[in-house]
C-alpha cells in the first residue's frame, strides 16, 4: 500500500553516491549510478556507471565499472569498459583492462594493462594501411 516501486536505471543517471574522506568501508559495493569515494574501501567495487575516486580516496580490491577517474590510490584488478582517467597524484598498482587509457604525467601507473580491441576498421573490414 504504501511501498514506493523502485525507480529505473534511467533515473539515477546524473546522481552521484559519495563516500567521504575519513570513512572507512570493509566489505563490497554494488551500485548502478555514479560513485565518488573519498574515504577508504577494502573490498570490490561494481557498477554500470562512473568511479571517482578522490586525492584521499583509496581502494585494495577488485573495481568493474564503466568509466574511472582516479586521482587516489588503487591496488587490485580494474576492468573499466570504456575510459579509464589516471591523475598526476594518483597511484595505482595491479592490473588493468580498459577500452581507452588517459595517464597524466607524474601519475605512478604500476600496472599491467591491457587494452580491450575496439579499433574501428574504416575500410569495411580492411586493414587501414595504403598501398603505393
Amino acid at each position: 500500500m504504501f511501498d514506493k516501486p523502485q525507480k529505473p536505471y534511467t533515473d539515477l543517471l546524473g546522481k552521484t553516491n559519495r563516500i567521504v574522506e575519513g570513512t572507512v568501508l570493509h566489505g563490497d559495493i554494488v551500485s548502478q549510478a555514479d560513485f565518488r569515494l573519498d574515504g577508504q574501501l577494502t573490498g570490490n567495487f561494481t557498477s554500470k556507471g562512473r568511479l571517482v575516486i578522490g586525492p584521499s580516496g583509496s581502494i585494495i580490491g577488485d573495481v568493474n565499472c564503466k568509466t574511472a577517474d582516479i586521482e587516489g590510490k588503487f591496488n587490485g584488478k580494474i576492468e573499466v569498459s570504456d575510459l579509464l582517467s589516471v591523475r598526476s597524484k594518483a597511484s595505482i598498482k595491479g592490473e588493468a583492462i580498459i577500452g581507452k587509457l588517459s595517464v597524466e604525467p607524474g601519475a605512478d601507473f604500476s600496472a599491467s594493462c591491457t587494452m580491450r580491441n575496439t579499433v574501428k576498421n574504416i575500410n569495411d573490414g580492411q586493414s587501414g594501411e595504403k598501398t603505393a
